[in-house]
């Protein structure tokens, strides 16, 4: 008799977890049922901290439905601008609110639809784990150039930025270096994930990558002891912090609003999440 009731709790257990399963798949299918009976195509171009969200979508959408083909590119925020202004892609994508200049230029619709902060990175085994705001700056002005003046080991710092199109470095430069110079000699790299390999393959390396982006690769250095995550980006305790948005020339069409809406949404929500940004509500 107990070996039976055994066996009927797990048979229990096991049907409970088989329809919250089975809830799951159906409300993540009604996300998409917006794509029903559309085709077309939607290209999206600019901030590379929105690829990896936008390509999840991308491909949850055109599983759906096949008769939808969707296109995701880097380039930057001003990239995504132009792209998007001119006509070239449909979505253009920023790290940063787009100016009342582009607006007025290229008649943008912006939707933001994440929260990011942007860190000061660091190689992995770089025993550096806090820097205050003013050393932060020192840094990438060129007054501080070796490790062991801010508690590092006997060493050149190698300093690596973005490019002026990179919503990410605008950011950076404004609210952390509050628009104060940048070395000359600093290493120009084109994306979050560029920024990323450079860092992981040079000890004396420093630079910025969104949040999002922060892996086992790199290291998040702390500013004025405030740990650069997620958390405290939202709580507004780390001071680098960015909302992320989508942009359109003029209202969306049928199509791209359908996709902008199922970012915004639930299934949306989960997969901006799962890569470590914050959904807006």
């Amino acid at each position: 008799m107990g070996i039976l009731r055994k066996r009927m709790n797990v048979v229990a257990v096991l049907s409970v977890f088989f329809l919250l399963g089975w809830f799951r798949s159906a409300a993540l299918c009604g996300a998409l049922d917006g794509f029903a009976g559309l085709e077309g195509t939607i290209g999206i171009a600019g901030g590379t901290a929105h690829i990896p969200v936008m390509n999840d979508a991308a491909k949850a959408i055109m599983t759906f439905n096949p008769k939808i083909r969707i296109t995701v590119e880097g380039g930057g925020s001003g990239v995504g601008v132009q792209k998007v202004g001119e006509g070239l892609v449909d979505i253009g994508n920023t790290g940063r609110a787009v100016s009342q200049e582009e607006i007025a230029k290229y008649g943008l619709k912006s939707f933001p639809f994440a929260l990011d902060g942007v860190a000061v990175a660091v190689h992995p085994d770089n025993p550096v784990d806090n820097l205050s705001q003013q050393q932060v700056r020192d840094i990438f002005a060129g007054s501080i150039t070796n490790w062991k003046d801010v508690g590092g080991k006997d060493g050149s710092i190698h300093l690596f930025c973005r490019d002026e199109a990179s919503g990410t470095r605008e950011v950076f430069w404004e609210k952390l270096l509050k628009k104060g110079p940048v070395a000359g000699t600093a290493n120009i790299v084109s994306s979050n994930g560029a920024m990323k390999m450079a860092i992981s393959r040079d000890k004396d390396a420093v630079g910025y990558v969104g949040i999002g982006h922060v892996d086992q690769s790199l290291k998040a250095v702390k500013i004025e002891s405030v740990a650069a995550t997620q958390e405290n980006a939202s709580n507004g305790s780390y001071p680098v912090v960015r909302k992320l948005y989508m942009n359109t020339k003029g209202e969306p069409a049928r199509l791209t609003k359908a996709f902008i809406d199922y970012i915004l949404g639930p299934e949306g929500s989960e997969i901006i999440r799962r890569h470590g940004y914050i959904p807006l509500e």
